[in-house]
């Protein structure tokens, strides 16, 4: 049976399995993105960055508000969901803020469901009897 390089299969299966890597392990996509040019414009693809989950992600490196913009930008449910809170609570945009999380829970994004559920529950108490949260 012949060999087969992981650069041999067809472009859909590759992007496939450097998404799924970039799902489960950060360390694993940059040392993949280290290993060549071809993994590293596969690594920087809008489907990589959408896919993975920014709460598993080492916020000790100096990427932060560049990954988050990436992610943001291409609509990646975990930062919809990061943004839409920090924009509920911290910056008082309630109707963005919400918008963002629903956003990220109709991606299936399971923090995002119940976040977004009670919250819109919460506000909509709060906008009836003019509480402020």
């Amino acid at each position: 049976m012949a060999e087969m390089t992981f650069l041999d299969l067809s472009s859909e299966i590759q992007q496939l399995i450097v998404s799924c890597v970039a799902k489960n392990s950060f360390q694993d996509l940059y040392r993949l993105r280290s290993t060549c040019k071809s993994m590293r414009a596969l690594a920087d693809t809008p489907d990589v960055y959408s896919s993975f989950d920014l709460y598993k992600h080492p916020w000790w490196t100096g990427l932060r508000n560049t990954l988050l913009r990436r992610c943001y930008d291409v609509g990646n449910p975990s930062t919809l969901y990061i943004k839409g809170v920090e924009y509920f609570y911290a910056l008082q945009r309630h109707e963005e803020g919400l918008a963002l999380m629903k956003r990220a829970a109709d991606a299936g994004y399971e923090r995002a469901l119940y976040t977004y559920a009670m919250t819109r529950k919460l506000y909509g108490m709060m906008r009836n009897t003019s509480l402020v949260l």
